[in-house]
This record gives C-alpha cells, structure tokens and sequence, in this order.
C-alpha cells in the first residue's frame, strides 16, 4: 500500500510519458541519507555541474546585454531598454592649439601624452626643461608637429580684446577731428627745430646732445582755426623701431628735408615706413636760409625713391621752410590742413576712448604716465582704462603739459592713473567695470610673467647643455655680454633694446662677440635689477637714470658695472668697446691675410741658432713657411712677425695642412708660452715699416 504501490499500480494513459500507451518509467525515491544505491555517482556529477551550469547561463545572458552584471543580472540602463548601448570612442587627436607660452606639464595634458615623453622629445632639441618650467610656444610647436600634429599658433589676446570691444559708429555719430601729424627725417635735419618753431617753444635746446631721443606729442592752435596733432620722432638709426611706431599712428608724414645736406639715410628708411604705413608725405624743405642750401637738388634726390613733388609733375606736396628764421610755416600748415581735409578724418567722441601709448615712462611725484593719442571717443578723469598689461583709474589728463578734464579724438595727452608703466604702442582701452579691467591686466601680467620666465630658461637651458654635452654643442667661436636696460622712457628702452642686440664684433677666424638683452624697461633703476644682473654678471645700462646710492653700493657689493649714458650714440660706442674686448683686435695691415691658425702645445729650447721651438697643432687653415705670423695669449697681441723655420717631423718643409703638428721657430721672439695661438698670415709687408709707408700723413 502507501504512496509508492499506488504509482506502481497507476494506469498507463495516466502518466503522460508520450509513449504510447506503455508503462509509466518508474523511479525511486532516494532515502534521506543519500541517493539511492547504484546512483551515487551520478548525483555527484550533477551537484557538481549545476552551479557552472547556471553561471555560464547567467555569463552568457550578460554577455548579449552590455547593461548586465557579470554575476547580478541587474541592470544599469533604464528598465526596458532594448538591446545594447553604443561605447564612446574619444577620436584621436590630430590638432592642437599651441599658445605663446606653456608649462610642459601643460603641454603633456594638451597632447594627451606624458609629461616624459615631451621632456624627452625637448631633450632631443637640446632643451633641458622640468614639468613646471615654461617653454617657449615655438618649441612646444616643434613637439606636437614631431608627434605628427597639426599645429595652430593662438593666444588669448583675441579673447581681451573683444571684451573691451565696442559696437561700430554710423556715419551720423562721426565728427571731424584734428589730423594726427608725424614729423620724420634725418637726424640733425631741423625736425624739433621745425616743431619748436610752430609752437614757438625751444624744445630741441633741452634735447641731450641736440638731438631728440624720445617720441613726443604735441598739439597747436592755428590762427585760422582747428588743430593739429604732432608726433615728433627721433632721426637716430637706434630709434627706428620708435619711428615705425609713429608712422602707424599717423594720418600725414612730414619728411624734414635739409636743403644743404639732401637725403641721407634716415630719410630713406622714414619714407618706407611712411609707405609701409600708407601714409600721405607732405615734404619740407629746410634750412633754406643756410648758405650752399639747394631745394632742387632734394628734389631730384628724392625721386629716386619714388617720391615724386608737385614742381615734378608728382602728387606729393612740399613746403620750403625755415625753421630758424620762421619762414614758409604758415605754408607748412596750410598744406597739412589741405591733405585733412581730403582724407576726411571723422570719429566719434561719444563712446568710450580708444587709443594708443606712443609713449610711457615713470615720473618721480606723479607716477606712471603714458602719453596717448585718443583715436576714437573722449577720454575723461575718472575713466577706468587697460592699457597693455596695466590697469587703473585716469586721475589727471595733460595736453601740452596744461590739466584738462577730457580729451576728444585726436589729441596728445599724459594720462596719469595706470599702476604700472606700460609699453610703447600699446592700446588703451576704456573698461566698463573695474572687475573687467582688473581681471584682463592680471591675465595679460601673467603671460608676460610666463614669457620672461620661458626667455631666461632658455638662456639657462643653453647654458646647461653646453655643460652636459660639452664640446659636442657648445660653440666656443661665441662670446656674450648680457645686459639689463633701464631708460626714462619705455620708448628708449626698446630703441636701446634693438641697437644692442644688433651689436656684434668678430675677428679675423670668424670668433664673434654679441650682447644679450635681459630685460630692457622704464623707470628708475631697482636692486631687483641688480640682482638679475648678478646671475650671469650682466652689465647694467641706466639711460637718463639716475641710479640711487643704495642702488650703487649693491652693485658694487656683487660686482656688476653700471654704465650711466645720456645720449644714445655715447651708450652703443660703450658696449661696441666691451664687445671688441671679447675678440681679437684686427691685426696690422703689414701682416697681410690670415691663412691659418695653430695652438701651441709645448715648447723647447734649441741652441742659439734656433732658438725657442714652439710645438704646435695646426687648429684651422694652414701654416707656411716664411709667412708673418701673431701669437695672441688670449686677446693680447704678444708679437708681430714672420715664421723662422716650420717642421713637420725632423724634417723642415713648405706648408702644414690642419689637424697636423708641427715645429715653429721665431726670428726675434723667445718669450712663447704653452697655451698661445700663432696666427699665420700671407701677402702682407716683410715689416712693420711697411704698415707705416701704406699709411696716408697723419695716421699711425
């Protein structure tokens, strides 16, 4: 009986096995320690395989669903999502903007790559750089390009400059303004003259050296009614920059021609900045009192220049003039105002001011001041301003040096209020808020800040590689003299800047000296500046500064030479000296051509025939037998004359080609030293008497 008999006994059809009409499979119930006998095994394996089983079920199922956990199966997307979602693939990098300026850290993160793979590929150029130093923005270009990268120079000037932006005028809101005059020309050709003459002033007479070496601005009344503006430029080659700057400003250039000296070399380079600037050229002829002057002589000079003057058939309008006597200004003036009046010179005075610093300097008891021309709009006290990397709030406005409360479109002014100076040519821009002001000086100090710092590491970096890779790299034909500017002006500072830094002496084997310009600002002369110049003993140049006694003794406490100079010509004949320093003098015109050049490795003493010996390697060209010869000892010339005997070997031949060694002997000169280098020269006199017949009465 019981459960089990009744199962036994059940009917076919009950079971439903599918088999017809057959019995019903049986099976047993295992007992409740174990399986039943003969299927141990067999609930093993099954134990055993459920679990895998129902994991690669579940793994599967994952699998076919992105959504699915490997172990849960709960999802993550929204219930009921079909199917799997897409993988975001971040596309390659194939372009990048690279800025003026750039950690290398900065630069890793905006190639995507390590910060070692960029120092590595630097240390490839030769740039020694860390993760937190700056390099320059050409550099970092030269790193994405090596990777392959696109590369797009930007900066984000752009992005100031349109927050200060302004909507354009309508014909309606434009008036006339006063036309913006540059005076360009020769030096010593009368241009200040000229300017004092038509404000009947004496500037020119305060002028160091009587010549005018800063851009000054001035505006005068004319009888017949209206203004005009006048930039006044220097005529010194140093300050080329500083005229280039005037020319970009103007409406109408004044080319000052002396009618007894014609055009020179100043006048030409004024007037291609003149027609790089498209600017119309009114010409003035002066000095026409003095004796030997020729106006028709300047004139045709002129023409060969493409300056063509009315009496010529030309469009280019000229004014005879004096500007000691006084005659032909009011011609002068009448012809300026002709040429504005065709340019119909218009701007806005209602809106905010925009302008342009020709010039900055730091005056003691009032500060930063830049003097301005307002270009667009009226500039009042009050007004908040950006100008460069400067801010602040106008406190005083100056037109030819009388307190104004405002300056319309087109006039000079001294604009006092900045908290820094700032550079010549920089715009200045009224500011809506102080917060908009404050915050694009502190991003423009920064980058400035950035760049400094990228421009010193260079010059260190340099430095550095020459010490790791030694001769390898390092060019020892190259001698610097680094410097550190500070003029009154910011105007001299780059005028001084850019002589300097052409500045450059060589010798006779191409050994060549040149300066490096470490800084070069305005204002009076810090310890700050001293201290920079301390690092790699720069000489400090102070124009028209006068340094302080505590400024004096520090320097004198490290070492540092101050060169104090008032006039321009004097300062570069200074540093031209020290540069010559650097090399080897020229060598006498008896000794002839230089051939060849040998390094004295060792030294003997052979008998009174001979006398001392100087073993040597022959460094460059050649050396020959019975040719003059210089033994230098560093830059010092020990001795001029001509080579006794020259043996390679034991034996005495004609020539000694580089890279071999070689004895030399000397007809009068015993006093050689290991270390000395004898020039060989050829083509020249037997003897100094020579030198002295060639040369005209007079001269040595």
């Amino acid at each position: 009986g019981g459960v089990a008999s009744s199962v036994m006994d059940a009917p076919a059809g009950g079971g439903g096995t599918g088999n017809g009409g057959g019995p019903a499979k049986r099976f047993s119930a295992p007992a409740r320690g174990g399986p039943a006998k003969g299927g141990r095994n067999a609930w093993e394996q099954k134990r055993r395989d459920g679990p895998k089983k129902a994991l690669k079920a579940r793994v599967s199922f994952g699998s076919d669903d992105g959504d699915m956990r490997r172990g849960g199966g709960k999802r993550r997307g929204k219930k009921g999502s079909g199917g799997p979602r897409p993988v975001q693939v971040k596309p390659k990098l194939s372009e990048v903007t690279i800025p003026e300026v750039i950690t290398v850290g900065d630069l890793a993160e905006l190639l995507e790559t390590h910060a070692a793979a960029v120092i590595k590929d630097l240390m490839k150029m030769g740039i020694l750089a860390s993760v937190s130093q700056s390099i320059q923005g050409d550099q970092a270009a030269a790193v994405a390009e090596a990777m392959g990268l696109s590369v797009t120079r930007g900066t984000d000037i752009d992005v100031e400059a349109r927050a200060l932006e302004q909507d354009e005028d309508t014909d309606e809101q434009l008036k006339p303004r006063p036309p913006v005059v540059t005076v360009m020309g020769h030096v010593d050709h009368g241009k200040t003259s000229l300017l004092d003459a038509l404000r009947k002033s004496r500037v020119a007479a305060g002028e160091a050296g009587g010549i005018t070496q800063h851009l000054g601005s001035y505006q005068i009344d004319l009888d017949a009614g209206g203004k005009i503006t006048f930039l006044d430029t220097p005529g010194h080659a140093a300050f080329s920059a500083m005229r280039s700057r005037g020319a970009n400003l103007t409406d109408i250039v004044v080319l000052v021609v002396a009618a007894d000296d014609g055009v020179k070399q100043q006048t030409v380079e004024a007037i291609k900045a003149a027609k790089a600037a498209e600017c119309p050229i009114i010409v003035a002829i002066n000095k026409i009192d003095k004796e030997g002057a020729d106006p028709e002589k300047v004139g045709v000079e002129l023409l060969d220049h493409d300056v063509i003057l009315e009496r010529f058939g030309g469009e280019v309008l000229t004014a005879e003039v004096s500007a000691l006597k006084g005659t032909g200004l009011e011609d002068l003036e009448d012809k300026i105002q002709l040429m504005a009046e065709l340019l119909n010179l218009r701007a806005n005075p209602n809106r905010m001011a925009e302008g342009v610093a020709v010039e900055a300097r730091m005056e003691r008891g009032l500060g930063p001041v830049a003097t301005t021309i307002v270009q667009r709009g009226t500039l009042r006290v009050g007004d908040i301003i950006v100008a460069g990397s400067e801010w602040g709030r106008v406190r005083k406005l100056l037109i030819n040096g009388v307190e104004v409360d405002e300056a319309p479109p087109g006039a000079p002014v001294d604009c006092l209020g900045l908290q820094g100076v700032p550079k010549a040519g920089d715009d200045l821009r009224v500011a809506a808020t102080e917060q908009l002001a404050r915050q694009i000086a502190e991003v423009r100090q920064q980058r400035d800040r950035e760049e400094r710092a990228a421009m010193l590491f260079a010059a260190q970096a340099e430095e550095k590689r020459g010490e790791l890779f030694g001769e390898r790299v390092r060019d020892d034909k190259k001698e610097t003299i680094d410097v550190v500017i500070k003029a009154d002006v910011q105007g001299s500072a780059e005028a001084l800047r850019a002589a300097i830094e052409e500045l450059k002496e060589t010798d006779s084997f191409g050994y060549s000296a040149h300066c490096r310009v470490l800084r070069a600002d305005a204002g009076a002369l810090t310890l700050e500046d001293i201290q920079l110049a301390s690092v790699s003993g720069a000489l400090v140049v102070a124009f028209n500064v006068n340094p302080t006694a505590a400024t004096m003794a520090e320097a004198q406490k490290l070492g540092i030479e101050v060169l104090e100079s008032k006039i321009v010509y004097d300062a570069l004949d200074e540093v031209t000296r020290r540069l010559a320093d650097l090399v080897a003098p020229p060598a006498s015109n008896w000794l002839g051509t230089v051939t060849g050049r040998a390094e004295v490795l060792q030294t003997f003493k052979i008998g009174k025939g001979i006398g001392m010996v100087a073993g040597c390697k022959v460094l460059e060209g050649e050396m020959k037998r019975g040719s003059n010869l210089r033994v230098m000892r560093g830059k010092q010339v020990m001795h001029e004359g001509s080579i006794n005997q020259l043996r390679y070997l034991k034996e005495e031949v004609e020539v000694v080609e580089e890279g071999s060694e070689c004895g030399i002997s000397f007809e009068t000169f015993d006093g050689v030293k290991q270390g000395d280098v004898i020039e060989c020269y050829i083509g020249g006199g037997s003897s100094r008497e020579d030198d002295d017949e060639s040369a005209p009465d007079g001269e040595d």
